[in-house]
């Protein structure tokens, strides 16, 4: 790296350069992480993008952080936290697992103060991208006509390709939970899964209303494409979606809403465009029929390696056009993982 032109890394809408230190494996949750020395290379550090409150006996910063991730600044054995607060010299208060609430960094010296807080935010922005998203934004496609014609390509399917390695029925999406995944999320507490409803909200105010016109967006589903590079050995099959009037619109909605998730820090970038699929076939729905791929994730990496991927060669030449139908979008929804409503379809946090 570069040292005058060092990496730039966005959390939660700040910008941090990125300090080259030794880095080692991370072999358990609770292991101490490596940090940079001393409270003196603050300097680098963002002194005004957070709130440092002067107090009777110093300074104070608070932090609001989801009670899964308290492990990860505590440490194995508290070796994290200690090693914070020596460096620092600051004195870092954290709630009983469990409990919701904020994390207190006191300290004599704003510097100090404000280099803790600066490394709790790194260290909880690296572990947050090892946590297995909760929940993703969805366009819902299980209605009673797809879900039907999705039926009639599971059995077609399995009629003329069964035979074909890998292919069975237990590769097929539940009709149910038929969906267009914009993008995923982690939210790790009722705070969080708020923010994300109210983001939503907003975002059909500022801009979702009047890109639709205020009315439901017709798609059709129609066409199968696969994933990885090699149709002889597929881990994912989706049916390709586009407007029925050949507008842009779903696209233009679905790359701003992840724009918007993005820059608030709510959401991990992948790509620069969202990928408009709805997931027919899936491997891992071999092992886990409530599996849901992610890609660039760590879990999804272990994930693949478990995978058996299948031939799809024939069901590419045979039902590459394969019509699904026509549907009205109304409603976008930030749904659940690993949930069903009275539907079937994915629990649902919020909406617009």
């Amino acid at each position: 790296m570069d040292v005058l032109r060092p990496t730039l890394i966005r959390i939660g809408g700040r910008v941090y350069r990125k300090t080259l230190i030794q880095e080692q494996a991370y072999q358990h949750e609770e292991e101490d992480e490596d940090f940079c020395a001393g409270p003196g290379d603050c300097a680098d550090e963002p002194c005004d993008a957070f709130v440092v409150e002067e107090t009777e006996k110093g300074f104070q910063c608070r932090v609001e952080v989801p009670s899964p991730l308290y492990k990860y600044i505590i440490g194995k054995k508290g070796e994290t936290k200690k090693k914070l607060e020596t460096e620092t010299r600051t004195s870092i208060s954290i709630p009983k697992p469990g409990v919701e609430g904020e994390i207190v960094i006191t300290g004599q010296h704003r510097s100090g103060v404000i280099s803790a807080r600066t490394r709790i935010d790194v260290l909880l922005d690296s572990f947050r991208k090892k946590q297995p998203f909760t929940h993703f934004l969805s366009f819902a496609l299980n209605q009673p006509a797809i879900q039907e014609k999705f039926l009639q390509f599971k059995e077609e399917v399995l009629e003329k390709c069964s035979k074909d390695h890998g292919v069975s029925s237990s590769l097929f999406q539940n009709p149910a939970k038929l969906h267009l995944t914009l993008g995923t999320l982690v939210l790790l507490n009722e705070q969080e899964i708020q923010k994300a409803c109210d983001l939503l909200q907003r975002c059909k105010e500022d801009f979702v209303d009047q890109i639709a016109g205020g009315k439901p967006l017709t798609v059709e589903v129609a066409g199968v494409e696969y994933m990885n590079d090699d149709p002889a050995m597929m881990d994912v099959l989706y049916a390709k979606v586009h407007m029925k009037d050949g507008s842009d619109r779903l696209q233009v909605i679905a790359d701003q809403l992840v724009e918007r998730f993005v820059a608030s820090g709510l959401m991990l970038k992948e790509w620069d465009r969202v990928k408009l699929h709805a997931t027919v076939m899936n491997t891992l729905f071999r092992k886990d029929p409530s599996a849901e791929e992610r890609n660039n994730t760590m879990a999804g990496k272990s994930s693949f390696k478990e995978r058996e991927s299948f031939n799809g060669r024939n069901i590419l030449k045979l039902f590459e056009n394969f019509y699904f139908g026509a549907v009205q979008l109304d409603a976008v929804r930030l749904s659940q993982r690993f949930s069903s409503d009275a539907s079937g379809y994915y629990a649902t946090s919020g909406q617009l």
